[in-house]
């Protein structure tokens, strides 16, 4: 069970490839799959690359489940002329769901194209079907705390000769197909990948933290909110549910069922009232005159209450490209729901890391496990157990700025880790989980960890909002200063899972994991390991064996290491 804490904004998270030691995933043969050198070997034998991790095998389409219909595997030279990865560069056209029902995922990779920096980070530009083709493509994906280099070959799965996934709608570019292939060997089959919501793909995409608020029932202060989310570089979107037409054009120049990008949060000056206005700036992703039209919007008299020098202040322009502005009233009136992605320090490029006059999160990261009749002790109904869940102490010390009840802003995310992928091997697809919050009122003198005494007698003080069987439970809070315990649990005592807790602040934090550290207890006096000779056919056999369970990386996990002990204490 490996736990970390991170509070740092000085440096990115290393890309791992998939395999390599760290990575926290392990492939099938033991070998890390390094694009560029798998590319060397390729060109140099003359060979187009087959994907031994993935195979073109039932399996990794429907997982464990029957085949609905029979697939050929093709490679896009022998589905059409001139494959190309980009066909004038990539839009949020080249995306058209296919057969599996991940929509959810289809979005973000369609979200993903508005900002080159974070696509050309998930997609790589040092690959193509021209120069150096070797049918090899390769992807960074973050999964649960880790950048991983996804390795494919092109082979797709196709019916009649046409792609049964994600596609796009010009039929000679292929990126988001192989995006999708990669996304779903990460997962263990593209059966995997139906269901889900689109803050799970973004997040894997971005690296983010995602919030989902409903603008009919807003949080208060909902302008504030957004604005420090757009100074912090969160990526923001919003939208209107789908009427009875899809993506039907309204009289008000908006879009239904259809997602819009926010771009700008500002209070604008206005001179004749001797005050701020709050204003948004919102893009179609159309790129073109079907624009928002009521007050605000390019050309309306309500711009001329603003001065020449305020407007170049906010890059203003009245061009037809998409791009507007609402005022937080309009805003909310006819927009539905908000999504913000709060980007951490992995998902930010060098500069904003290194301007220290950009505002961005403080974050503190721990990565755990529930683990039957040890750490899962299920939710405070089960007060008998509960104490021995995980358990996480953070301080908050600073109230936010402009906050008018000194309080600390705090996002609280507990995510499941790898579960898509034991659906593929049978197990269920999420646990139930939430978490806890209780107040330490003096942190130097209660016992390691919290006790059953303490959660007998001690209330929570904030709480996630429900427990729920989904990937993420994600809940933003606002605490006066002050010590608190996070417990992360499943609903049921003995469920067996591992997760990742994640919590932004806007001011620094100080975090730890509130237990008694691990300790080697040494042998007593009158017990001696076993010498053996290290070149004995035994101690070689033991060496083989370990070496073929660990792989390249030379690291084992504790299943594979019960795995190497049962073996050899049955021989």
């Amino acid at each position: 069970d490996r736990r970390l804490s991170w509070n740092t904004w000085n440096t990115k998270s290393p890309i791992y490839k998939l395999g390599e030691r760290g990575a926290g995933l392990k492939n099938r043969s033991g070998r890390i799959q390094d694009f560029d050198q798998l590319r060397k070997e390729c060109l140099a034998n003359g060979t187009l690359f087959e994907d031994p991790e993935f195979p073109c095998k039932g399996s990794s389409v429907w997982g464990n489940k029957d085949p609905k219909f029979p697939i050929t595997w093709m490679r896009p030279p022998d589905m059409c002329h001139s494959p190309m990865l980009f066909v004038d560069g990539a839009s949020r056209f080249d995306v058209v769901q296919g057969s599996v029902g991940n929509c959810w995922m289809v979005a973000s990779a369609a979200n993903l194209t508005l900002s080159d920096e974070l696509f050309y980070r998930v997609v790589p530009e040092d690959q193509s079907f021209d120069q150096d083709y070797a049918g090899i493509f390769h992807f960074r994906i973050w999964k649960a705390n880790r950048w991983i280099d996804v390795v494919v070959d092109d082979r797709l799965p196709t019916l009649d000769g046409s792609l049964i996934f994600m596609k796009s709608r010009s039929g000679n570019e292929f990126w988001s197909a192989l995006l999708e292939k990669a996304y779903a060997k990460l997962h263990g089959s593209y059966e995997a990948l139906s269901g889900g919501s689109a803050c799970e793909a973004m997040e894997d995409f971005t690296g983010g933290l995602t919030e989902s608020i409903d603008l009919k029932n807003p949080p208060k202060q909902l302008f504030l909110l957004m604005l420090k989310a757009y100074e912090r570089s969160s990526l923001m979107s919003c939208s209107i549910p789908v009427g009875s037409i899809p993506e039907e054009k309204l009289a008000s120049g908006l879009v239904a069922g259809h997602a819009y990008s926010i771009t700008a949060v500002r209070l604008v000056y206005i001179e004749r009232l001797k005050g701020r206005m709050p204003l948004i700036r919102l893009r179609n992703p159309w790129g073109d005159d079907t624009e928002w039209r009521g007050a605000w919007s390019d050309q309306s008299r309500e711009w001329s209450l603003v001065s020449a020098e305020e407007r170049e202040a906010i890059g203003l322009t009245f061009d037809a490209d998409g791009e507007f502005w609402m005022s937080e009233r309009d805003f909310l009136r006819e927009f539905h729901f908000l999504e913000i992605c709060n980007l951490g320090p992995d998902s930010l490029d060098q500069e904003v890391l290194s301007d220290t006059s950009k505002k961005k999160w403080e974050v503190s990261i721990f990565e755990g496990s529930w683990v039957r009749g040890a750490t899962a002790g299920g939710c405070r109904n089960y007060l008998d157990t509960f104490w021995v869940n995980p358990q996480y102490f953070i301080t908050l010390e600073d109230p936010d700025d402009d906050d008018d009840e000194q309080n600390c802003t705090l996002i609280v995310a507990l995510m499941q880790k790898n579960r898509r992928a034991a659906r593929t091997l049978g197990a269920g697809l999420f646990l139930t989980i939430g978490f806890a919050l209780y107040k330490i009122d003096d942190p130097d003198n209660c016992p390691t960890p919290l006790d059953l005494t303490f959660f007998k007698f001690n209330p929570s003080a904030a709480r996630s909002h429900t427990f729920i069987n989904s990937r993420e439970v994600t809940t933003r809070f606002s605490l006066p200063p002050g010590t608190y315990c996070v417990v992360p649990s499943t609903f049921e005592p003995n469920q067996t899972g591992e997760f990742l807790l994640r919590i932004f602040t806007e001011k620094r934090n100080i975090s730890h994991e509130h237990d008694v550290p691990p300790a080697i207890v040494p042998p007593a006096d009158n017990v001696r390991a076993k010498e053996e000779d290290p070149s004995s056919d035994r101690a070689q056999q033991l060496r083989a064996l370990f070496a073929k369970i660990a792989g390249d990386d030379m690291e084992v996990n504790s299943y594979e290491l019960q795995k190497i002990l049962n073996m050899v204490f049955r021989k």
